[in-house]
């Protein structure tokens, strides 16, 4: 029977745990390499998966767009609905691209259709999102997913505007496509992903068009929130990554644009699914292990016991002098290396004694030092062991003197711990003094801000270190103080935005990166219609109400992100970092709106105000932030000429490639 009090046993249990850790390294290495290289081969097919499936689509609707332009040029800006319905005929060919094609007046009444289908002419579909798009931008536009009235299936219709010689709307050309069965989705009904990878397609605003499960096909993604890699593809990014699917499971995702069509492709390979030959690899390879584990201990066994036979009594006679039963070791013995053991041995207990002797004096001096002492005091071992901390500090931090240091150390602040161990480590190790600055969490939830100063004491007569002797400060009150300083320098008493200094510091920020890496960055200035009245008429305390409502709503309609600030008066600013000039537009947009429904009411007489904002962005060509603060200027300016309550974008002179989608 193995005994694990012997120092043959504890050999044989230490090797054999070796064996089983280097195997466990081993092991974990493996894992990691291969997951690695599994991860980087995946999401390299699922990238090129997702881009040439981008680009066949792009191809599908661009050819269908084309035919669908072909057929309006062909007809022009005819409204005879008998010829429109021949020339409709004659062009069955469309069928190959589309499951049905209409054609509207400028009115978006349905004047013809093919094939026939009872009650589809002379419908009216001018309040239609997808006419008015037509209408409003006569360039095509392929519609947001809806259920057909007749055949009660998901669909989309591709329209083109018609548009007269002179260039005048006449009416549209729209191709009705099934999602289900239209063919424009085949090639992805075809990908084959292993056992549960799959392929899928979404609008623009989070709506399925294509997935596996049909039963989520016209639905809406139910919280982006859950899944920021496809939140950020929607609002145009391409690129891969790790995160959770629909249903939770996690999985590898890669994301392309169908820029015709404002859609995203996604493709989508569960990450257990990928790493199941690895897993089953790793199991077996750590049976293998073990196995040899359990093989080699009889060999190690028997190996230990040839070694270490000599060792038993200089053992023996060690554990007599560790609990005092004799002074030194005497060892009867031919074997010249256990004699300078035991000689040795003997030698360092010798000094150890005289040290321990010196050092019993040091502690009874520093003892009564620390104990009188109004300063939060500490006393460490090299082991990093606090042994001793004097009244001052036990009420400081308001801990019992009993108080174990594992349960203690768990009230520093989570956000402050890591880096206060690995500095204690470092210091520990190095010999040099640990300074540092970390929160506190007495047991009373008060938040103690304290400054610590540590430093190794020697032994001026022989140079051994006795450990470290730390001081502690309460320094709450100064950092409390130095916070609210750094924030009410940046910041607007008011209404607790950014105030110019604050908003100017953080424009200079965004022109430098601006300048480094060229991220596109959006600047909102703007001031307050009809806002003279309300101060005039119900005093300042309303207009202050006014201007507080106000911040609050333009910091609900701006991203986390963004900066906004009051400059001063009724004059505000906001910054969109990693914003392109049309995205900026549309958030300007929001804010108009929000704004002009904020009111406050006084004497039974109800007061709103209306933005003139002004958009810009940086530029290559701008010498600094002040160019780009006096184009948006400028934009506001123009913006109250124009009657007031309106969005004015002052364009750098470059092309801006956002503005063709």
């Amino acid at each position: 029977m193995i005994r694990f009090r012997s120092l043959k046993s504890r050999l044989l249990l230490g090797l054999s745990i070796l064996l089983l850790v280097l195997a466990a390294v081993m092991l974990g290495l493996t894992w990691q390499v291969g997951k690695n290289m599994l991860q980087a081969s995946n999401v390299t097919h699922l990238r090129y998966e997702a881009n040439i499936l981008a680009d066949e689509l792009t191809q599908q609707v661009e050819n269908r767009i084309d035919a669908l332009q072909r057929f309006s040029s062909a007809i022009g800006a005819a409204d005879d609905a008998a010829w429109v319905q021949y020339e409709l005929a004659k062009n069955d060919s469309l069928l190959s691209w589309f499951d049905g094609v209409v054609v509207s007046n400028e009115a978006g009444t349905i004047i013809a259709d093919w094939p026939s289908v009872i009650g589809r002419v002379g419908l009216e579909t001018g309040d239609s999102e997808n006419f008015k798009m037509l209408r409003g931008t006569r360039t095509p536009y392929v519609s947001e997913p809806f259920l057909g009235r007749v055949s009660n299936e998901p669909l989309v219709v591709i329209g083109v505007p018609r548009l007269n010689g002179d260039g005048e709307f006449r009416g549209t050309v729209g191709g009705i496509v099934r999602l289900n069965s239209g063919g424009l989705f085949n090639r992805l009904a075809k990908i084959r992903l292993g056992d549960d990878g799959y392929s899928a397609i979404f609008t623009a605003s989070g709506r399925i068009l294509f997935h596996p499960d049909k039963t989520l096909v016209n639905t809406a993604v139910s919280s982006l929130d859950d899944h920021p890699w496809l939140d950020s593809a929607l609002d145009g990014w391409e690129g891969d990554g790790l995160g959770n699917l629909l249903n939770g499971q996690s999985a590898y995702q890669s994301y392309s644009q169908v820029w015709p069509a404002n859609w995203v492709v996604g493709l989508y390979l569960p990450v257990e699914q990928a790493q199941a030959p690895l897993s089953d690899f790793i199991y077996r390879l750590w049976w293998i292990w073990l196995a040899l584990a359990l093989l080699l201990m009889p060999l190690l066994w028997w190996l230990l016991a040839r070694i270490l036979s000599p060792l038993n009594r200089l053992e023996a006679q060690i554990d007599e002098v560790g609990r005092a039963e004799r002074s030194h070791v005497n060892l009867a013995t031919s074997m010249h290396e256990l004699q300078e053991v035991a000689n040795t041995f003997n030698r360092v207990e010798d000094e150890r004694q005289q040290l321990l002797n010196n050092l019993h004096e040091r502690e009874a001096f520093l003892d009564s030092v620390l104990n009188s002492s109004p300063e939060g005091m500490f006393v460490a071992n090299f082991d990093g062991v606090i042994t001793y901390m004097n009244p001052a500090l036990l009420m400081m931090l308001d801990i019992p003197k009993e108080t174990l240091m594992e349960a203690w150390l768990k009230q520093i602040h989570p956000d402050d711990y890591q880096g206060a161990v690995d500095l204690w480590q470092h210091s520990l190790k190095s010999g040099k003094d640990y300074i540092r600055q970390l929160r506190f969490i007495r047991s009373d939830r008060e938040i103690l801000w304290l400054d610590i100063h540590a430093r190794v004491v020697m032994l001026s007569q022989s140079g051994h270190s006795l450990g470290l002797v730390g001081v502690v400060k309460d320094i709450t009150e100064r950092r409390q103080q130095e916070a609210l300083q750094r924030w009410e320098a940046e910041h607007d008493p008011l209404t607790g935005l950014l105030n110019r200094r604050g908003f100017l510091r953080r424009l200079d920020e965004a022109y430098a990166d601006f300048q480094k890496t060229s991220t596109p960055s959006a600047l909102l200035l703007f001031d307050l219609d009809h806002f003279k009245p309300i101060n005039d008429e119900g005093g300042h305390a309303l207009g202050d109400e006014m201007l507080r409502r106000i911040a609050q709503v333009i910091a609900w309609e701006v991203r986390r992100s963004d900066h906004v600030a009051r400059q001063g008066g009724d004059e505000f600013g906001v910054l969109l970092p990693s914003c392109t000039l049309t995205q900026a537009q549309r958030i300007a947009e929001s804010l108009r709106q929000a704004v002009s429904e904020v009111s406050v009411t006084h004497a039974d007489k109800v007061y709103t105000v209306t933005l003139s904002m002004g958009v810009t962005r940086f530029n290559d060509d701008d010498d600094s932030i002040e160019d780009a603060l006096n184009r948006a200027d400028a934009a506001s300016y123009e913006a109250k000429s124009r009657g007031r309550n309106d969005v004015v974008v002052n364009s750098p002179s470059e092309f801006d490639p956002m503005t063709l989608f």
